[in-house]
């Protein structure tokens, strides 16, 4: 069979995979923190028709190789973290982390089930917890639920991650600290669903630290209340690499087409 027929079914392969990311990309674009993905491609080792041959001084020059493509396959797909655009809510439970970490928010309270998260959409249940959209408690740098006393009237939330309550009777005080946690890998984390990343073994060596806000020194982001990141999806990127990725993928589909007329030739010979 012809070695282009096999190439074009590659390449077809290939921009299905990057339309479904493409797809992904554009269904999540109002999803709060929301990181895009990309698709990368590399070449299939090729198929070497004859050799490369050494230059004799005096009696001959080199010889090049004679290659054949075998096709494409797919690279990576990468999560691209650039920040997202800030919305502003003026909700002071709804947090932004301005630069880099993410929040650990974990289902039992307890570091040891952390999940990350760039989306800030947190509110304070019955128990006067603060817990994401979905339950999972937000832990506080000493890797415990941030939890308000009952005589707390008012609180915010400053850059540098402290609750500050104001009591009943005027007095104020702190509720903690909302952790931060830095990745020296971000594109290694795995997306578990619901806007949360769970650490691999490639996201980070070493145990992820809750360390506070707004530490130059560690190089974690500054924590602005009232606001929400937005995706990082950039609609026009994604519509021209859909029409690049239909555009290949007819292309590679009439490799395919004309490959089979090729072969109908070659059938034809018998008649």
């Amino acid at each position: 069979m012809l070695r282009s027929l096999y190439s074009g079914v590659s390449g077809m392969r290939g921009f299905q995979t990057k339309l479904d990311v493409i797809g992904n990309n554009i269904a999540n674009v109002n999803t709060i923190g929301f990181k895009a993905g990309r698709v990368m491609f590399k070449d299939i080792l090729s198929q070497t028709v004859s050799g490369v041959t050494a230059p004799v001084e005096g009696e001959k020059g080199g010889v090049n190789a004679k290659q054949i493509g075998l096709g494409v396959a797919i690279s990576s797909i990468d999560t691209v973290h650039t920040p997202g655009s800030a919305m502003t809510t003026n909700v002071p439970t709804d947090l932004r982390i301005d630069g880099d970490g993410f929040f650990a928010v974990s289902p039992d309270g307890t570091s040891d089930s952390m999940y990350l998260t760039r989306a800030g959409n947190f509110t304070v249940d019955a128990s006067r917890q603060l817990v994401n959209s979905d339950g999972l408690f937000v832990l506080s740098t000493d890797g415990a639920p941030i939890t308000l006393d009952a005589e707390v009237t008012a609180f915010s939330i400053s850059q540098n991650g402290e609750v500050l309550t104001t009591l009943a009777d005027g007095t104020t005080g702190t509720a903690g600290t909302v952790a931060v946690v830095k990745v020296p890998n971000p594109a290694g984390l795995e997306k578990v669903g619901g806007n949360l990343y769970h650490a691999t073994a490639n996201s980070n060596v070493d145990d992820l630290e809750l360390t506070a806000p707004n530490d130059t020194a560690l190089g974690t982001g500054a924590i602005v209340a009232g606001q929400l990141e937005m995706s990082n999806v950039d609609l026009t990127s994604e519509f021209t690499e859909m029409i690049v990725a239909q555009r290949g993928f007819q292309a590679n589909s009439r490799i395919i087409t004309t490959s089979d007329e090729v072969l109908q030739e070659v059938v034809n010979l018998k008649h």
